[in-house]
């Protein structure tokens, strides 16, 4: 297959013009034949978005622990051009994430969006910041537990969520840092605390200004300590409600190359408004904000990826090839999946998205 006449984005974050060939299913430099020939018209071609934070879509949610949840999740993120997906558990009992991992597991990914990994946000967390986990779940971090999780899923987990200042927390970063990248997350950690654990190996930051104390000139928290961390990556959630514009365009100058867009969004994206549930807590949906019946703390997003760009670039000022690298490069470097996801060069897999001008979609070349 060759693309031509498109404008393409580079793993140096800029476009030019030029063309695109895929054979069995990968990047080429040159074609050795002119099977299928697209003309793209001018638009945009990017790489498959990679959403490393999100816990579903469509009505379902990964953790409903079925293969039809993670097969109608993947084809709906397909759809939309996000083309790896790297879904969120939540803080369950331990055998309903051992159910939730087995499942993942056996998985084939024979259509729609890749699963490349999984995320656990939880059980590992602070009690006074659970947002919209669930408080009677929570457990200090277990490296056993986390093993046990990562053998049923067949080595699928390439998250995992803490709290740095929880007992245990420091032990837990040394033990498994070589085996799964390490995430701060729902955490009431100071500068201090973060920096420790971030120097042990550490080296995410999940949804940066949510769930987590506040960055002040006094003190700075696990944003500052991340900030001064250079191999922190940080999530971003761009959907308009979780964070200002204004914060949006100061981290992307704070962090550059270290942003990573992520979703969050939950089973009611792609859906009407109305209740729904994440974690096996009720959540009420209305317009694009969904929040927790019982209290009214938000809880995830409504807004996919593709979405989470298209408002970044749109309404927050964030340059289009910066918005592209956040959802796509970086997301793949953060998890590890660079070597095959991410950008479009010769010998990774080839997802292409193709955008009009105005970024609506206009083909996901699978």
């Amino acid at each position: 297959m060759i693309i031509k006449n498109v404008q393409v984005f580079t793993e140096e974050k800029r476009f030019q013009p030029g063309e695109i060939v895929i054979e069995d299913g990968i990047f080429k430099e040159t074609a050795s034949n002119h099977d299928e020939i697209i003309d793209g018209n001018g638009c945009y071609a990017i790489p498959g978005l990679v959403d490393v934070h999100f816990h579903g879509a469509v009505g379902y949610d990964f953790c409903d622990g079925t293969e039809e949840a993670i097969r109608e999740i993947a084809k709906y993120e397909a759809s939309q051009g996000i083309t790896t997906i790297v879904p969120a558990t939540m803080t369950l009992p331990e055998e309903e994430l051992l159910h939730i991992a087995k499942t993942a597991g056996e998985h084939k990914n024979e259509e729609g969006a890749v699963l490349a990994g999984i995320n656990m946000e939880g059980p590992f967390i602070s009690l006074g910041k659970k947002g919209a986990q669930a408080a009677a779940h929570i457990v200090k971090p277990d490296v056993e537990m986390f093993r046990r999780l990562q053998k049923a899923a067949k080595g699928l987990f390439r998250l995992v969520d803490i709290a740095p200042e929880e007992e245990g927390a420091m032990e837990f970063i040394k033990a498994v840092k070589d085996e799964v990248h390490v995430s701060f997350a729902h955490t009431m950690a100071d500068y201090v605390t973060a920096k420790k654990g971030y120097d042990l190996g550490a080296d995410h930051a999940t949804h940066l200004y949510n769930a987590m104390p506040a960055f002040t000139h006094r003190a700075p928290g696990v944003i500052g300590a991340a900030h001064d961390s250079s191999h922190v990556f940080v999530e971003l959630i761009t959907d308009g409600v979780h964070i200002h514009p204004s914060v949006v365009r100061t981290t992307f100058d704070m962090f550059k190359d270290r942003v990573v867009l992520i979703s969050d969004s939950i089973r009611a994206t792609g859906m009407p408004d109305g209740e729904y549930t994440l974690g096996g807590q009720a959540v009420n949906v209305k317009g694009n904000v969904a929040t927790l019946a019982s209290d009214g703390a938000l809880a995830g997003s409504v807004t996919n990826l593709m979405d989470c760009v298209r408002i970044a670039v749109q309404k927050m000022g964030i340059p289009l090839e910066d918005a592209v690298a956040a959802a796509a490069i970086n997301p793949a470097r953060s998890v590890g999946l660079d070597d095959k996801y991410g950008s479009i060069k010769p010998g990774k897999v080839g997802n292409v998205v193709l955008l009009d001008k105005d970024l609506s979609l206009k083909q996901v070349i699978l």
